[in-house]
């Protein structure tokens, strides 16, 4: 009851700061790239946003690490071990229609069992922080969940209780697909949540993963206001499968459009995100799509579909050609012939030229060192297990981690 109060004044903040935010976005006054961001699930909108010089903090070198329940799996320990992280997050749990904690989900019986129990123990005593990983994914979902206080808090009386159980130091909040509408709701859960959490646990740590258009950016902001210790800006999924070709995570565009990772890191700087609390997230990972023809940047004939290094251990150590670099985006470029003459109307992914877009140690080097560039606490990267077997990620890790790259 005591508590109550200082929830609801975090809350109207969150929300009047929230408010002045989109009142400046479609104000016609509105100053220059601060323009209404159309994509409520959450990709990038086409306005570039505006900044102005602002001294840049000392940048850390934290290095944020999220592994997936489907990584949970052979060596993942071991190779986690080998990671130079400072938090590991365990992706992740859920709720159920009531609220509580969804216990049939493979993510919470994996976190919650023997890799689960092995990656905790084993990262406490490297001195590495974990947190546990609550996602919520749906326009509808969301719609339900944060039009029902009930509902909110029993999740939060879940996500408190298993937090502690399973030894977890903080938690972290990955809500995807929403409408702009819901962010003030949004931002005063993160805030319940981080007060019910530290608690119970006065050092836990509440973080925050938002997605790198307009309304990440809003969300990321209600949640760092809300007193979210750390904000993880999703710096990928520019380019996925129904997009055109490209980098999943882009330096520039080939395509002549705004959105790409300084992009980002300049709307979220720009709207009132704490530099200092801001985690570049980068992707271990790339994409596959058949294409028109053996060139960069050629036409897709279909969705694409997400293409992981550590499942490709034989192409990539002897490729049937080497890799292009594709000096705009910033990523490898693969082209693959057809292994099968295409016929009309074959979709097959054989049936005609492959095109392979991904981010290897060298191309993700010069976007860990705009994170340092830009004064960040730190990069993170979505997902550890995918790069297993190929230690050059984790050298170009150790090498981030310990301010190596400039």
């Amino acid at each position: 009851m005591t508590r109550r109060p200082m929830i609801g004044l975090v809350a109207v903040a969150a929300a009047v700061t929230i408010a002045l935010v989109y009142t400046a976005v479609s104000s016609p006054s509105a100053p220059p790239g601060l323009t209404a961001n159309a994509d409520a699930s959450g990709h990038p909108s086409s306005d570039a946003p505006s900044s102005s010089p602002t001294p840049r903090p000392v940048p850390k070198h934290e290095v944020f690490g999220f592994v997936p329940y489907w990584e949970m799996n052979g060596n993942i320990a071991e190779h986690v071990a080998k990671t130079p992280l400072t938090t590991l997050a365990l992706f992740s749990v859920t709720h159920s229609k009531t609220g509580a904690i969804n216990t049939t989900q493979t993510g919470y019986k994996r976190i919650t069992g023997a890799i689960g129990k092995q990656l905790i123990r084993e990262a406490h005593d490297r001195g590495v922080a974990v947190q546990l990983v609550y996602t919520s994914f749906g326009v509808a979902r969301n719609e339900r969940f944060f039009g029902s206080l009930e509902v909110q808090d029993a999740t939060i009386a879940g996500l408190v209780a298993l937090a502690k159980r399973i030894g977890a130091d903080g938690i972290n909040v990955d809500v995807e697909q929403i409408g702009v509408d819901l962010v003030a709701a949004y931002g005063l859960f993160v805030g319940r949540l981080r007060q019910a959490w530290r608690a119970a646990n006065p050092d836990g740590l509440v973080s925050a993963a938002t997605t790198a258009g307009r309304t990440g950016a809003a969300m990321a902001l209600a949640a760092s206001a809300s007193g979210a210790d750390r904000i993880f800006l999703m710096g990928y999924d520019y380019h996925y499968g129904g997009s055109d070709v490209g980098a999943s995570a882009p330096m520039d565009r080939r395509d002549g459009a705004e959105q790409d990772l300084p992009w980002s890191l300049d709307l979220y700087e720009s709207v009132g995100v704490p530099v200092e609390k801001t985690i570049l997230g980068l992707p271990l990972y790339g994409m596959r799509w058949r294409v028109e023809g053996p060139e960069l940047g050629a036409s897709r004939l279909g969705d694409g579909a997400i293409w992981v290094p550590a499942d490709n251990p034989k192409f990539l150590a002897d490729p049937p050609a080497p890799p292009e670099l594709d000096p705009i985006e910033v990523v490898e470029f693969y082209s693959v012939a057809p292994t099968v003459s295409p016929e009309p109307g074959d979709s097959r992914a054989t049936a005609g030229w492959q095109a392979i877009y991904v981010d290897s140690p060298g191309t993700l080097e010069p976007k860990l060192i705009l994170a340092d560039d830009r004064g960040l606490a730190g990069a993170g990267f979505w997902a550890i297990g995918y790069e297993r077997g190929i230690p050059a990620y984790t050298e170009l890790m150790t090498r981030f981690a310990k301010g190596g790259l400039q």
